[in-house]
C-alpha cells in the first residue's frame, strides 16, 4: 500500500506512502524509518505553484452539497495544441511537486506535447475535505470518492481549457496506480489510457505472501540471508517469552522505553517494527527516489544481506539489531518507540496537526473499509514470527471500531466492483517489479493484448516511474521504451 508516514517510531508512522509522493503502500503498516510525509524535494516547491479545485464532499449524495478545495499542479511545458493530457494521481500521502518537474512520465510527455497534471488524493497533503480526521468524517474517504474526484476534475478542466477532444491518461504508482487502472475501468469516456505501475488491483484481508516475496528477494542477493533472518527473528520471539531478557532486549534496540509486554499486541507491534527495515528496503531496494529528498536509498537487499552475513557482528541475532541501529543512523533516529499503547494513541488523534494526519491514520482507515492488504506472517515461507493477521486486524477495531467481520465484508465487496484481478476493459499497461512484494497482489501476465503486463525482472516498487539513470539495469529501460510504444499506439486508436 503502502506503502509511511512519521510518529517516532523504528518504523516511523510514514506517509509513505505512503509516499511523500506518489509511490507507496508500507500499506497496511503505516509505520517505518521513512520520513516520507515530511520529505520536500528542495526547491523543486517554487517551480510549480499550487492550484486549488473546488470539489463536492460526497459525489453519491446530491442533496449533500458540501464542497472544498482541492490541491492540484500544472505543468505546461511541453504541451502541443494536438497533443494529449496526461493525469497523474495522488494517492496516500502528500503531492510532491517533484513529480513536475521530473520522471518518467515528463520523458513521454516531451515526446508527445502532453499537458501534465497532478491531482492530490483527497484526505491527504493539504487536501482537507473536513475539519478533522474522525471516524465520521473518514467516511468520506474511499477508492470511489477518490475516482468521483479525479472524473469531476477531469470533466471541468478539460471544459475550461478546452482539452475535451484531447486524449487524456491516466498515470499512477502503487494504490495510485490501482486508481489509475480503476478510473479507465469506471469511466472509460473520460480516459483514454492508463498506466498503473505497481498497481495492488486485488483486495485480500491476509496478505501473507508480501513476506514470501521478501524472502525470495532476500535470496536473490544471497540464499543464506532470508535464512539468518529467521533465525535471529525466531530467537528474537523465544527471548520474548522471559521477562527477564527485556532489559537486553531494551538496550540491544535502543527502544525509548522499557521493553514492557502487556499484550499480545504489545510483542507484535515490537516484531512489526523491526521486520520493517527488511521489508522497507526489499519494496525500494535500488530505487531513484533521490530525485524526489527521499533519504536512505542507499540502503539496499545488498547492504542488509552483508550486515546479516557478518559472522564478526556475533550470531544472527546480534546481526539483526546491527541492522536496527544501521536504520537509525541512517535516519537520525535516537531511538526506537516499539509501544504499541503510543501507536494506539498517535493514531487514534483526530486532529489535522496530530503525528498520524500525515496520511497513517488515513491510510490504514482505507485498508479496513477496503482493502486489507495485511502482511501477515501466517506463510511458514517467510523469514519473521509474531504479527499474525488477527493483529493486524484488531487495529481496525481499536483505530475505528471496525470489525472483523466488516472488513471481510468491504474486502469482498471491493474486489466485486472492481473485478480484482478480472479486470475487463481496454488500453492500461500493468507494470510491476519482480523484487517488490506487491506484485504478489498485481497483474504480472497478459489479461489480453489491450491489457498487457510489464513484469520487470531484478526491480522494485514504482521502479520505471523514476528518472532513469545510467546504472539501470537494461530490462528496466526497454520496459520504460515498451510502455512508450504502448501510449503512441494507444494514442492513434
Amino acid at each position: 500500500m503502502a506503502f509511511q508516514t512519521c510518529g517516532m517510531s523504528l518504523l516511523c508512522k510514514v506517509t509513505l506512502l505512503f509516499l511523500f509522493s506518489l509511490c507507496a503502500l508500507g500499506e497496511g503498516r503505516y509505520k517505518g524509518f521513512r520520513k516520507f510525509d515530511q520529505v520536500q524535494a528542495a526547491g523543486r516547491r517554487a517551480a510549480f505553484e499550487e492550484q486549488w479545485f473546488t470539489q463536492k464532499l460526497d459525489h453519491f449524495n446530491g442533496a449533500d452539497v458540501r464542497e472544498w478545495k482541492q490541491r492540484y499542479f500544472v505543468n505546461e511545458a511541453f504541451y502541443k495544441p494536438d497533443g494529449p493530457v496526461f493525469l497523474m494521481i495522488g494517492g496516500e500521502g502528500p503531492a510532491n511537486p517533484a513529480w513536475m518537474q521530473d520522471g518518467t512520465w515528463l520523458t513521454y510527455a516531451k515526446k508527445l506535447g502532453a499537458l501534465c497534471l497532478m491531482l492530490e488524493h483527497r484526505f491527504y497533503g493539504k487536501s482537507h475535505p473536513t475539519a478533522d480526521l474522525s471516524t465520521d468524517n473518514l467516511r468520506f474517504l474511499s477508492s470511489r470518492q477518490a475516482l468521483a474526484d479525479l472524473a469531476h476534475f477531469r470533466t471541468v478542466v478539460a471544459e475550461a481549457r478546452g482539452l475535451t477532444k484531447r486524449k487524456w491518461v491516466a498515470f499512477g504508482g502503487s494504490y495510485p496506480g490501482s486508481l489509475a487502472a480503476w478510473f479507465r475501468l469506471k469511466y472509460p469516456h473520460l480516459v483514454h489510457a492508463s498506466v498503473a505501475t505497481s498497481a495492488p488491483v486485488h483486495a485480500a484481508v491476509n496478505f501473507p505472501e508480501y513476506l514470501e516475496v521478501v524472502w525470495r528477494s532476500l535470496a536473490s542477493e544471497d540464499t543464506e540471508c532470508p535464512l539468518l533472518v529467521k533465525k535471529a527473528s525466531d530467537t528474537l520471539l523465544e527471548r520474548l517469552k522471559d521477562p527477564q531478557t527485556y532489559d537486553n532486549i531494551t538496550k540491544d534496540f535502543n527502544l525509548c522505553s522499557k521493553l514492557q509486554l502487556q499484550t499480545e499486541m504489545d510483542s507484535a507491534y515490537l516484531l512489526e517494527t523491526l521486520a520493517g527495515s527488511f521489508m522497507d528496503v526489499v519494496q525500494y531496494n535500488q530505487d531513484n527516489r533521490e530525485f524526489e529528498g527521499a533519504v536512505g536509498t542507499n540502503i539496499t537487499i545488498k547492504v542488509l544481506c552483508g550486515v546479516m552475513g557478518d559472522a564478526s557482528l556475533g550470531e544472527p541475532y546480534a546481526r539483526y539489531a546491527a541492522v536496527a541501529r544501521l536504520m537509525m543512523d541512517t535516519f537520525s533516529m535516537k531511538c526506537v518507540d516499539a509501544n504499541y499503547t503510543n501507536y494506539l494513541r498517535d493514531m487514534t488523534n483526530t486532529s489535522w496537526d496530530g503525528p498520524a494526519a500525515g496520511g497513517g491514520r488515513q491510510w490504514v482507515y482505507q485498508t479496513c473499509t477496503e482493502f486489507g492488504f495485511y502482511q501477515s506472517t501466517d506463510s511458514p515461507n517467510q523469514p519473521f514470527g509474531g504479527f499474525p493477521l488477527p493483529y493486524h486486524v484488531k487495529q481496525c477495531a481499536d483505530f475505528y471500531n471496525v470489525s472483523a467481520e466488516t472488513l471481510a465484508e468491504a474486502v469482498a465487496q471491493t474486489n466485486e466492483y472492481y473485478g480484482g484481478y478480472d479486470i475487463r476493459t481496454t488500453r492500461i499497461v500493468f507494470p510491476n517489479g519482480s523484487i517488490d512484494p506487491w506484485h504478489a497482489l498485481g497483474i504480472t501476465q497478459d489479461i489480453t493484448p489491450d491489457l498487457p503486463a510489464v513484469f520487470i525482472k531484478g526491480t522494485a516498487h514504482c521502479a520505471n516511474m523514476y528518472p532513469a539513470r545510467s546504472q539501470d539495469p537494461l530490462q528496466l529501460g526497454l520496459a520504460r521504451d515498451h510502455i512508450f510504444v504502448l501510449l503512441q499506439l494507444w494514442l492513434k486508436q
